[in-house]
């Protein structure tokens, strides 16, 4: 009996102790985020957000960022970074790209309770472009190859209704949400692919908030069914003590940095209340998805 209560000590010491392990090969964690907005903005967004996963995991984070999402999908896939905020799409292409070695964790949860958002094509509100129909033989940008609400989910869904490389002008990628919508605004494009959760939080809305644009110049014309909103992944050689240790910070920062939180989850106008955890099966109809686009352009 004593052999077994010595035992079982042993094991409740050498447990918190074993999770902590990670730490020695882990000394600073780098998470990504897409290029659905400026670099600038991107980075201020989420700087609190690092400065918060330092002090609750103990080691130094750093934020990375690229020129575009196949750049942070390809830094996952080499091992330069641990984590990163992933659209559904995107994360089908980590996905995809490692060979199933990269592993959802959390996804947002909005304040109605919803988990998804939506793609909208949006036009200049004095254009006159106010349906589908209107936009016959216009240049509609979708944002990046990588992108659900930018691309797959809105080409997916016109291509049910007309057949987009004949029926546009031209359908160029601007590189970015906020591109798209910028060049909507200047005339550069008829229209632009881009997303929004609701009414009052979306690429346009917030651009509005940081004087990208003004007020009342965007439409959306479209919307899309609801789409399942993207996880932070991990890849999955990670130590699980570490993918844990992310994950409970996650979790905890609306409750433990209210202000991070929010910034990170789109400031004063966030709809998000806070995280839920997630598993790769809802996001298997996005890899569908994206595996019938493939087959699409390889028909040409």
């Amino acid at each position: 009996m004593r052999f077994l209560t010595t035992t079982a000590l042993v094991a409740l010491i050498a447990g918190p102790a074993m999770a902590q392990d990670w730490k020695d090969d882990y000394q600073v964690i780098k998470f990504g985020i897409l290029s659905g907005e400026n670099e600038q903005d991107r980075i201020a967004r989420y700087t609190p957000f690092e400065e918060y996963l330092e002090r609750e995991l103990g080691v130094e984070v750093e934020i990375f960022t690229a020129g575009n999402y196949d750049g942070v999908i390809q830094a996952m896939a080499a091992d330069q970074i641990e984590f990163a905020f992933f659209g559904s799409s995107s994360y089908a292409a980590a996905y995809t790209a490692t060979d199933g070695g990269v592993v959802p964790m959390v996804s947002r949860l909005q304040n109605d309770g919803s988990t998804g958002y939506y793609s909208i094509l949006v036009t200049r509100c004095d254009s006159g472009l106010t349906d589908l129909a209107s936009l016959e033989g216009k240049v509609l940008a979708f944002a990046d190859p990588d992108s659900t609400s930018g691309y797959a989910v809105p080409y997916f869904n016109l291509s049910k209704e007309v057949t987009p490389e004949s029926y546009f002008a031209a359908i160029p990628f601007a590189g970015s949400h906020e591109a798209g919508v910028a060049g909507v605004a200047n005339g550069t494009f008829d229209a632009a692919a881009t997303y929004q959760t609701n009414e009052t939080d979306g690429t346009p809305q917030r651009m509005v908030t940081k004087g990208m644009i003004e007020a009342d110049t965007i439409c959306p014309i479209w919307q899309s069914p609801e789409i399942t909103s993207g996880p932070l992944a991990a890849r999955t050689n990670l130590p699980q003590g570490l993918i844990d240790a992310m994950t409970d910070a996650v979790m905890a920062i609306p409750e433990k940095d209210p202000v991070a939180f929010r910034e990170m989850s789109g400031g004063d106008d966030s709809t998000q209340q806070g995280w839920i955890e997630v598993d790769h099966s809802r996001y298997e109809w996005i890899i569908d998805m994206r595996e019938w686009l493939k087959e699409q352009r390889r028909n040409g």
